[in-house]
């Protein structure tokens, strides 16, 4: 064979590699737009939101209020799975180990998640084994009695305490809470010994103060048997007094140096696509101004507090060495 008869048989098969590779390339394109964690196609089905505290609670209540509303953008609905147990950490820590990070399970987050690690063994890492897409609002602890119970004033609660050890009961949401923690520092900066009883949520915890089995709440969430008229706020664990209860003190007027920031958001197992990221962000992000959920905020003498997914992420990673430093400190352990 001559060598220009070569050359023509060369030029076909050349044509022929760049058609092959063209096709290749155009397959691979049609591949990356079908996959459900690309962002044009996402959400492409029902989104799980776990929250990991009982049903009927506040926390409750808003994350529904802010779902409803983050829905209508994400054209998907998002389907509440209430997860309580370890302090509000079983859900988002069964996310971390379990669920895949195609922006289809989520889960609430709460302080704890990012205390409990240096109290006991856990499962997860707060640091490592989540991307955190959001931070929503905070709650505010309150020290509350039922309104027919012996005390008027904080002052009264613990100097019957003092004369009592180990008499009045207290509950919050599970061991290592914030309102656990913050109960125990009042307790030790009083010179008294409180009987502390975890449950899963305020709507437990409320049932238990009302039919006379808890004399103390030391949690959020209690704005509603307030207004009822059933129970009294006896102090309150933020800054500054709130607006809607003005006449309540804070722990700091009393003369305890305690406050409870307690922000909670939502996060997603580690590894989730950035562009999946942001759209529930973004969606999220809109529903925060919703005035349903805004509503449901204010009953709860909450505001919202944001971040977006990289200050979020930041802030856990600073929380997570401040709570080691916080308990290390006052010296808890839980196992």
């Amino acid at each position: 064979m001559t060598a220009s008869m070569q050359g023509q048989w060369r030029r076909p098969l050349r044509g022929a590699t760049r058609w092959l590779w063209a096709a290749l390339l155009l397959a691979a394109a049609v591949l990356a737009g079908l996959s459900p964690a690309h962002a044009e196609t996402y959400p492409s089905k029902p989104i799980t939101l776990i929250l990991p505290f009982p049903p009927g609670g506040a926390t409750d209540v808003q994350i529904r209020a802010l779902a409803q509303a983050a829905s209508k953008d994400l054209g998907q609905p998002l389907v509440i799975v209430n997860r309580p147990g370890v302090g509000g950490t079983l859900g988002p820590a069964g996310m971390a180990q379990s669920a895949a990070p195609d922006g289809y399970t989520i889960s609430l987050v709460a302080a704890t998640l990012f205390r409990l690690p240096h109290l006991m063994k856990v499962s997860y890492d707060p640091v490592t084994d989540f991307t955190y897409l959001i931070c929503l609002t905070g709650y505010t602890n309150g020290i509350v009695v039922r309104q027919d119970a012996p005390w008027k004033t904080l002052q009264d609660l613990l100097a019957d305490a003092k004369k009592n050890p180990g008499t009045v009961s207290y509950g919050a949401t599970g061991r290592g809470s914030g309102g656990h923690i913050a109960a125990e520092r009042l307790a030790k900066a009083a010179g008294v010994r409180l009987n502390f009883i975890p449950f899963k949520g305020i709507a437990e915890e409320s049932t238990a103060l009302l039919g006379g089995h808890l004399m103390v709440i030391s949690d959020p969430g209690w704005g509603a048997l307030a207004e009822s008229g059933k129970a009294r706020v006896l102090a309150t664990l933020g800054d500054s007094r709130l607006k809607r209860w003005p006449q309540v003190p804070t722990l700091k007027e009393l003369g305890y140096d305690i406050v409870v920031n307690s922000p909670i958001g939502l996060a997603g197992p580690k590894g989730m696509d950035p562009k999946v990221v942001k759209v529930l962000h973004d969606a999220f992000r809109k529903a925060m101004s919703d005035p349903g959920y805004l509503r449901v905020l204010e009953q709860n003498d909450q505001v919202p507090i944001y971040m977006g997914s990289e200050d979020y992420r930041k802030y856990a990673i600073e929380q997570t060495a401040r709570e080691k430093l916080f308990v290390q400190e006052l010296g808890i352990k839980l196992d």
